[in-house]
């Protein structure tokens, strides 16, 4: 028999799988989540958010809830049952009200600060489900409504219990109604880093904290005890947010200079997310104020206007930023902000402003074996195992059935989703690379067998 789990770096897992082998399946291709570290305050804050945005969020929805949660049950399909909307008391389930609270202290931020009525700007109810799958470390926008693991119990816990985890999902579906920046290379660590920045402003805003008071993390406590780790990002210095001898070290640049060329993860989207990150937040601290009504009002205003295309490099999108900040204020602060971290029109890149990725190299192709890697997901992280279906392992026959069935030339893919999972498949004579919401239900079960979910 022939298995490898592959920690790919710089991705966090490789490390922890390593130090911790005996358990190192459940961490696989998933994302750090969570310790139970909300703190009092932030979840009374988030309550506070949730009784008076509820109505205004309301008031504009087209004639329905402003939101709606659902559960899965533990299951996939989706949406699930209703089991919470505005009206509702609290339920008792944490997922169900963390997911309430979440959403509605997002959409207030949107609407109240910015005049945006929902992610489509027309009070589009937002669906949300919760309890998604077994054991699954993730959540993501797919492009209908906003999803969440329940984590695996061991490193991530439930993918609701962060703030900043609902408004960065619901920022997705804001840029995918607006600029529609492309999940790919530059553009799409755009995405990424524009949801981290609404993120950071929801947390902020419920905290009723300035930028210099912020701690500006993304996803802090999402680690349970024992890690050594702030949180997953940390805007104002990326590279930072972890350093553990499981772990190992947070991979994200800061600079351009540092700017991670690699096939993975849509081209490094939540690796290359750190730059603009960064440059959030030095404008931030520039311009003053609140992060939510200073130099959030110039993102928001540069994502939607107009200035901002599917494939926006780093550089133009520093451009609509700054053009922005001529309108509103701040112009010197943004402009000096991007150029700190290697980012000015003249810099651009136009290679890595990205394209499709992929598929894995047809070196083993003609192996007896199955290969799976998975990569994306909300941490981007990278994990790969495979199965020899002539060894003794207990998975080859059902593999060797299921590689009967597949035609992998036949195969039809879209495009990647944010935070979804990449699939790179490779089965004797033939590979693809495969977006999570296009599995089909025998390529699902190669997946959960070979990555041992």
């Amino acid at each position: 028999m022939s298995r490898t789990r592959c920690f790919l770096p710089p991705y966090l897992l490789q490390h922890l799988a390593l130090a911790r082998p005996d358990v190192a399946a459940r961490w696989e291709g998933t994302l750090a989540m969570d310790e139970r570290l909300r703190s009092s305050r932030l979840m009374a804050a988030g309550r506070m958010a949730a009784g008076s945005s509820t109505a205004s969020a309301a008031s504009t929805a087209a004639g329905g809830a402003a939101w709606v949660v659902h559960t899965a049950g533990n299951g996939t399909d989706l949406p699930g049952d209703v089991v919470r909307s505005p009206s509702d008391e609290p339920s008792g389930d944490l997922a169900v009200d963390e997911a309430a609270v979440g959403i509605a202290g997002s959409l207030a931020l949107f609407e109240e600060v910015y005049g945006r009525s929902s992610y489509d700007g027309d009070g589009a109810t937002v669906s949300l489900t919760v309890h998604y799958g077994r054991d699954y470390a993730n959540a993501f926008w797919d492009g209908r409504q906003l999803v969440f693991g329940d984590g695996d119990g061991e490193v991530f816990d439930r993918f609701t219990k962060p703030v900043d985890v609902l408004a960065h999902e619901l920022a997705h579906a804001v840029t995918e109604h607006t600029a529609g920046l492309e999940y790919q290379g530059q553009s799409g660590a755009l995405n990424e880093s524009v949801s981290d920045v609404f993120a950071a402003c929801l947390k902020q805003r419920l905290l009723a904290q300035t930028p210099l008071e912020a701690d500006w993390l993304i996803g802090e406590g999402l680690f349970l005890p024992g890690v050594d780790a702030r949180g997953l990002r940390d805007m104002a210095n990326p590279g930072t947010a972890y350093d553990d001898p499981a772990l190992g070290r947070d991979p994200q640049p800061a600079h351009l200079d540092d700017y991670v060329d690699t096939t993975d993860d849509n081209g490094g989207v939540h690796l290359n997310s750190g730059i603009p990150n960064r440059a959030f937040h030095l404008a931030a601290l520039g311009i003053g104020g609140t992060s939510w009504d200073g130099a959030g009002r110039v993102w928001y205003a540069a994502l939607t206007g107009g200035q901002v295309h599917a494939r926006t490099d780093f550089a133009g999108f520093a451009a609509a930023t700054v053009a922005a900040a001529r309108e509103l204020g701040g112009a010197e602060h943004v402009e000096a902000a991007w150029e700190q971290v290697g980012i000015t029109p003249a810099t651009a890149e136009a290679g890595r402003t990205g394209g499709p990725g992929l598929p894995p190299p047809p070196g083993s192709e003609s192996a007896r074996s199955v290969r799976v890697r998975r990569g994306g997901g909300f941490a981007g992280l990278t994990t790969e195992a495979e199965v020899d279906l002539d060894g003794d392992d207990e998975r080859a026959g059902e593999l060797r059935g299921l590689v009967e069935r597949i035609d992998l030339t036949g195969l039809r893919t879209g495009r990647p989703q944010p935070d979804r999972f990449v699939y790179d498949v490779q089965l004797p004579g033939a590979s693809a690379r495969v977006f999570e919401q296009d599995l089909t239900e025998d390529l699902r079960r190669v997946v959960e067998l070979v990555l041992d979910q």
